[in-house]
Formats: C-alpha cells, structure tokens, sequence
C-alpha cells in the first residue's frame, strides 16, 4: 500500500465486525490514530509490533492533521480508524478537507454502524411492510445546533423509525419531542454498547422509558431506537419472497 491515509469503519464494537478490507488495512499500517473513547481497541490487535499508536481522545484537529501530515511526509501508512461508520456522525468531513489542503492522498473504508449493530441485537428488521418503510437517522440538538426542520419534534411526526444517536444523556427532552408525534405507547428501545461483550438492552415505550434508562444509570454511548417495527404484530409479509410474485431481486 503506498502511503496515504485510509478512514475505517471499526464497526459497533465486536473486533469481528470490522470488514476484512479494514483490517488488512490495520495490520500493514505504520501509524494508526482511533478514537479511543468508542472503539475496541481489540479491533487493533492485528497491528504490527512497531506499529505508532495515537488516541485521538486526546488530539484536537489540528494535532491530528500534524500526526497525519508528519507521517506522509515520511512515507508511512496512517490508518485513521473511527468507530461504526465513519460516515454517520465521523467527523471525518472537516479531517478530509485538511488533508486536501495538503495534498495528501486519503481513502475511505466503510463500517458496520452501531445502528445496524443495535438492530441485529434487537433481533429488529427497521422497515417493515405496512409498518414503516423509512429509517430516520438523526441526534437531538446539543453544543451542535440543528435546523428545526431537522429536529427530532419535527422528524417524530412522519412516525417513521427513528435511530437517535448521542441523546442519552438527553432522554428526557428527547421524550418530550418525540411525544410530538409519535403516540406514548409508542415502543421504544435502548441498546449501550451493541455488540460489546457488556451491552445492555432496555426496552419499553414512551410513556417509561425515561425511567428506565435512569435507574439502569444509562449515560453515554447508547441508540435509542423509536418505533413500531420494534413490536409491529401479526405484520404483512414483504412481496420478496411471495409465491406468486415475480420479479430478480430475490
């Protein structure tokens, strides 16, 4: 691999979840940078001894950016690992601009969300026939504002499902908005950490689960999955696989 900077997705937490191509990637790289708060450093096992290893916990922008730019001047391989996907709420935008700035070259690898790594421990399929067949993707507004259009008050009223990332710590105000459009018996789930050997799963609706998630003292790292394809019933089937409809995309 020639020297360039390659973004990984190390998937929801489970070492085995990082794609293959991911991990090739660790296991040749000269200088690997991840975000120590939220990946496995399992995931890093595959690293060669001599391998440099920074936790970008610790590394504003501009420090990460020298690491990067130091390493590519010296020929090396950076693999710059994020956790999930490094497409949804990554920060790899503003990382990619800095490095076109320089010149350097940089791929993307992409990841197993903790969005899909909570659906699968839910046992959950997000789009069901005549249920909900969309899959609102979004956070609550923080130190990061958000259009109102884009709030979750006003997502909550397509009555769609709903992932939240980083609104644990917000689960009341969250509730609050999503009772804007969505009904209190509404089921809801919780899932800290999916895929980590210590994951937690809280289910309800939203009538308790503010409760529940604050006698469990779930704080961070959390999804709260909104939605009635989490209990949806005796549900239509999907056409995919009807008998008696045709069509190649079996």
């Amino acid at each position: 691999m020639t020297s360039k900077v390659i973004f990984i997705g190390a998937g929801p937490g489970d070492p085995d979840l990082i794609t293959v191509k991911g991990r090739k990637v660790i296991e040749k790289a000269d200088v690997i940078i991840y975000a120590g708060s939220l990946v496995n450093k399992d995931v890093l096992a595959p690293r060669k001894e001599e391998c440099e290893v920074h936790n970008s916990a610790y590394l504003n922008l501009e420090e990460t950016i020298d690491i990067m730019a130091k390493a590519i001047d010296e020929g090396k391989l950076v693999a710059r690992v994020h956790t999930g996907d490094p497409a949804i709420y990554g920060a790899i935008g503003e990382q990619i601009r800095e490095l076109k700035k320089l010149d350097i070259e940089y791929d993307i690898i992409p990841g197993v969300s903790s969005l899909f790594g909570t659906a699968s421990v839910l046992e959950a399929e997000l789009t069901i026939p005549e249920v909900s067949q969309s899959v609102i993707i979004t956070r609550p507004a923080g130190r990061t504002p958000k259009k109102e259009l884009e709030s979750i008050r006003s997502f909550s009223k397509h009555q769609a499902t709903m992932c939240i990332f980083l609104g644990i710590s917000m689960i009341d105000k969250v509730v609050d908005e999503l009772l804007e459009g969505y009904t209190e018996d509404t089921p809801v789930a919780v899932v800290k950490k999916a895929t980590w050997p210590d994951q937690e799963i809280i289910r309800g609706t939203l009538k308790d689960i503010a409760g529940k998630v604050k006698d469990a003292n779930i704080t961070k790292t959390a999804m709260i999955v909104v939605g009635d394809v989490l209990d949806p019933g005796d549900f239509t089937p999907s056409k995919l696989y009807d008998a008696n409809f045709k069509h190649e995309y079996r």
